[in-house]
């Protein structure tokens, strides 16, 4: 079974990639930008992203307590600690396998960070969609 979740980004089609996919009980959610909250904060924009994250992954059937792995691309390294307190707030009890980057630039020169996710459904765990 493979499914492909949609949020709506312009970037979607024109880059040929979904926000999510599913493929039997493994979910990747795609760089998440905070669409909509350009004008923000790095860390305003995580939480953004991240509600974006969560969106994608309940479509899918899952939900943030599957997140094994994340990956926050940051502009600014200085925002780490904002952007890892934001994290925290909706992972700190999950604790999934995380890595924070520095990147050059992203597609939209307002964003500040894009995070990514990875989730595993375990078997007789399946949520409605």
């Amino acid at each position: 079974m493979r499914q492909l979740i949609s949020s709506g980004s312009p970037y979607e089609p024109k880059l040929g990639f979904s926000r999510a996919v599913r493929a039997g009980g493994i979910v990747c959610v795609s760089g998440t930008a905070a669409i909509g909250a350009e004008s923000g904060t790095a860390a305003e924009q995580a939480r953004c992203s991240i509600e974006i994250v969560a969106q994608a992954l309940q479509e899918a059937g899952a939900q943030l307590a599957d997140v094994v792995r994340t990956r926050i691309y940051l502009l600014r390294i200085e925002d780490w600690e904002s952007v890892g307190q934001v994290h925290g707030e909706f992972f700190g009890a999950i604790r999934p396998a995380t890595t924070v980057v520095q990147v050059s630039r992203f597609i939209d020169p307002a964003w500040l960070v894009e995070i990514e996710a990875d989730a595993v459904i375990e078997q007789g765990e399946e949520r409605p969609r």
